[in-house]
């Protein structure tokens, strides 16, 4: 990866900065990966994944950590997320990232790649009318909630109060409750409960490949299986031996996958 870079976007009155980093910048021709972490993650907590996807793929890469995460602009404070977060990471923060660093979808091959919470925004992306992504790829995503998603959730809140997990989380996340709290409170908002995003998958024209682990702490296979149900072109790999983290769980088998079906023809 090359070093940590910061750009500045505009974002519902307040100016944001956004830690980013680029994989093989100097190969301009190939695709590109741009990695969409999870409702706790950031750069540093990808590791090496990303660079070990691109190496194998051939692809270049970009991974930028969401405003509350990492080292970007933490959350205020007294400022709680709304339920349509999602939405307005994927439709307000995302675009306005890759245009301020010079991406645009309309004229290169852009395959956006989420986990979890980024899965979920990469879906939502995806299926914007006037998208132009060659593809979406997406592992543990969310399309709905689950009881043990929301479980899970609880039990991780008790977990961050009581033991090292904050203190483990300060290793990637300047401020670590900007990160949990903007993330466990809007999951745990009763206005949550409902969210669907069912909808904006159906409107999405580009191949998808997604994938889960048989014992996923945050969701079951109903999560993607819903995705197959509505998308032409869509691929799924299902994980045993692997929880809500492929990428760490199974990189080997995520990464095989993903070379090949990036290799193979696209209906779509």
């Amino acid at each position: 990866m090359s070093p940590v870079q910061f750009a500045a976007i505009g974002h519902r009155g307040r100016e944001l900065s956004i830690e980013y980093t680029w994989i093989d910048a100097e190969a301009p021709d190939a695709p590109l990966l741009v990695f969409l972490h999870e409702g706790l993650g950031s750069v540093a907590m990808w590791r090496d994944f990303p660079a070990q996807l691109c190496a194998a793929s051939g692809c270049r890469g970009l991974v930028y950590s969401r405003p509350g995460y990492g080292r970007s602009t933490p959350r205020r404070a007294d400022e709680r997320w709304p339920p349509d977060f999602l939405e307005r990471q994927a439709r307000e923060v995302l675009p306005a990232f890759l245009d301020t660093v010079g991406i645009d979808p309309r004229t290169q091959p852009v395959i956006l790649f989420g986990h979890s919470d980024g899965g979920s925004i990469a879906l939502i992306a995806a299926g914007e009318p006037a998208s132009a992504w060659a593809g979406v790829i997406v592992m543990a995503p969310h399309l709905f909630a689950e009881d043990v998603s929301l479980i899970s959730i609880r039990a991780i809140r008790d977990s961050y109060r009581s033991s090292d997990l904050r203190g483990r989380l300060a290793r990637f996340h300047d401020d670590p409750d900007s990160a949990f709290y903007g993330w466990n409170d809007v999951w745990l908002d009763a206005d949550f409960a409902t969210f669907s995003l069912e909808a904006a998958v159906s409107r999405i024209r580009c191949p998808v490949l997604a994938i889960q682990g048989v014992d996923d702490e945050y969701g079951t296979m109903a999560q993607i299986d819903a995705i197959a149900a509505r998308v032409a072109d869509c691929s799924l790999l299902k994980l045993a031996a692997c929880g809500h983290s492929p990428q760490r769980d199974q990189p080997e088998a995520v990464i095989t996958a993903v070379v090949r079906w990036l290799q193979a023809p696209k209906s779509v």
